[in-house]
């Protein structure tokens, strides 16, 4: 009954992590509603069309790799020359601002120069609008924002600290791009400022913006960090976002190769969409507002042609709320945007694995394709394009769409508990638990009586008499509730965490420059202090253990050993 019971309550803790972390598309607040005119649905004409690119996390190093610098150079020159997008979003870690060993962190002024180089040579800043902004390296080891290096004010495009509100405007309306800074200042050194942070002034600047915002098409948020490691008072980051219709972000860059794609959707119905880094991977972005319906595709780097369809878009990535969704159903052509330094040679549509035709080129990159959506308005159908260009090169993209609100379909668990989860809230939770319980279990052994080891008991009955021996020690038992409590009320160490500037990290937070940084990656270094405490009590304890319960021994009597507090007497006994 007690499995029984155990089984239930697990099937429904997962049932709600899984409901939790791949929410449906919902309403936001009414007072953050847009007010929506009348548009025409996708035809064959080159109309009500932008798109814009996004690369994130560059590290342009001293001391590393110094392809990422050329290859930008070249990203610059070739790659953005046959996109031609209206703008370019560089969201944060320009420079890597390490130290040769990696160890350490600092601002490197010939990384800027470099950075600063590659775009005055590539002249990008004339064929598009620029927009750089800061990350946690780009913020590394500055005392205060008007410090000599804050290099960002000096060699980057944008050069101006703190969040902004960029309006991009067209004939068919304008689209709001909301940057969020949350880097900080002053910028401790490595690693403690892993995690963003925003005041209750940034984020009185932030609702501003996001009202203001409510007279655009569309409202897009950007910055480094994603949701789940920025730090913000009431209502949270995701509150003031709950009207924009993505947001753009970087920092995890690949998570190593384990999530290649993070992409997830709040409970608002905006989509949160992490970039993979072109530190290591070349990764950059387009995105596209096609008569207002939102469409991205992650590329890399010198991989041709690079497909975008934009009608009818991806069901995954849709949300009734902020989208004219029902223009699908009433549009009279399927929309490609396709680009290649080559000419393009053919673009084949399929659906469900039926050949409709070969789209041909409406303007510019856009190719379309007569269709009558209504033969798919029920349930999920799959397009698929395929494009060749003149060299030879030949790419097939595709996704899932139905005309349909409620459909199947849904984030991956992992990129979604990784964007959606509160990490700092998740951290200090962590290490709460971990101390207290710590703590109690020591206390609680330390006065308990001395157990009853009955013949050949079981890991839970020797797990229990270890703890108790454990705690009658006074030597283990003092110096572990010792240290349980100065980790928590530390200080861990005071040392300079800027340059010139002396600081101090608790488990709670960082004081340096005379301001107070909450705890975010501290209660992860903390978990990870206090875990091995458990371990290694517990190991030794067995080891101690063991010389008794060798299976090599007929018997094995624990005799009158006199323990601090109270005497302890076990016996047991086993075959050979």
């Amino acid at each position: 009954m007690l499995k029984l019971a155990a089984g239930l309550l697990l099937a429904a803790a997962v049932a709600l992590l899984l409901d939790w972390y791949a929410p449906a598309a919902s309403s936001a607040p009414a007072g953050l509603r847009r007010q929506r005119a009348p548009r025409p649905a996708p035809g064959a004409e080159a109309a009500n069309l932008l798109w814009a690119v996004q690369v994130s996390d560059i590290h342009i190093s001293r001391f590393q790799d110094p392809t990422r610098a050329s290859d930008l150079e070249k990203f610059c020159s070739e790659t953005i020359n046959i996109i031609q997008p209206a703008f370019v979003l560089a969201t944060g870690d320009l420079t890597d601002a390490k130290t040769s060993d990696k160890l350490g962190s600092e601002q490197v002024e010939e990384e800027w120069r470099i950075y600063q180089s590659v775009l005055k040579r590539s002249r990008v800043k004339e064929k598009t609008k620029w927009i750089d902004i800061k990350g946690n390296h780009d913020s590394f080891n500055i005392p205060r924002l008007d410090s000599v290096q804050n290099y960002y004010r000096k060699y980057s495009a944008w050069r101006k600290d703190g969040s902004f509100h960029y309006v991009h405007t067209t004939t068919f309306g304008s689209y709001s791009f909301i940057c969020v800074d949350a880097t900080l200042s002053p910028g401790p050194k490595r690693p403690y400022n892993f995690f963003g942070i925003l005041n209750t002034r940034q984020m009185q600047e932030l609702s501003v913006m996001a009202t203001e915002s409510l007279r655009s098409n569309h409202t897009v948020w950007f910055g480094h960090y994603p949701t789940s490691t920025i730090i913000s008072p009431a209502p949270g980051i995701r509150a003031l976002m709950s009207s924009a219709t993505a947001y753009l972000c970087g920092h995890l860059h690949t998570m190593g190769g384990l999530m290649p794609a993070l992409y997830s959707q709040h409970r608002s119905g905006t989509l949160e969409l992490e970039l993979g880094d072109w530190k290591d991977n070349r990764k950059y972005r387009i995105l596209a507002f096609d008569h207002d319906l939102l469409s991205f595709v992650d590329l890399t780097f010198e991989e041709w042609p690079a497909v975008l369809i934009t009608n009818p878009k991806s069901s995954l990535y849709s949300s009734s709320f902020h989208e004219p969704l029902v223009k699908i159903l009433y549009s009279t052509h399927i929309r490609i945007l396709v680009f290649s330094p080559a000419a393009i040679t053919s673009v084949t549509v399929y659906i469900d694995g039926v050949r409709l035709g070969n789209a041909h080129q409406a303007s510019g990159p856009l190719y379309v394709l007569k269709w009558s959506p209504q033969n798919y308005s029920e349930g999920t159908h799959q397009i698929d394009v395929t494009v060749q260009d003149a060299s030879g090169r030949t790419i097939t993209q595709g996704h899932i769409f139905s005309m349909e609100e409620n459909h199947p379909l849904r984030f991956g668990f992992w990129p979604s508990v990784i964007l959606l989860t509160d990490h700092y809230v998740l951290a200090r939770t962590l290490f709460g638990l971990i101390v207290l319980i710590q703590i109690a279990l020591l206390v609680v052994f330390r006065y308990l009586q001395k157990p009853a080891l009955k013949e050949k008991p079981g890991l839970l009955g020797l797990t229990s008499f270890s703890l108790h021996v454990f705690s009658k020690i006074n030597a283990f038992y003092y110096s572990v509730l010792v240290l349980n409590l100065y980790t928590v009320l530390g200080p861990w160490f005071v040392g300079e965490l800027i340059d010139g500037q002396v600081g101090a990290c608790f488990s709670f937070g960082v004081f340096v420059g005379g301001s107070f940084f909450r705890g975010g990656l501290t209660y992860v270094v903390g978990i990870l202090q206090t875990l091995p405490l458990i371990l290694t009590s517990n190991l030794y304890t067995f080891t101690l253990l063991s010389e008794f319960f060798c299976p090599y021994k007929q018997v094995a009597v624990i005799k009158q050993k006199e323990w601090p507090g109270q005497l302890l007497h076990a016996e047991y006994s086993s075959d050979q």
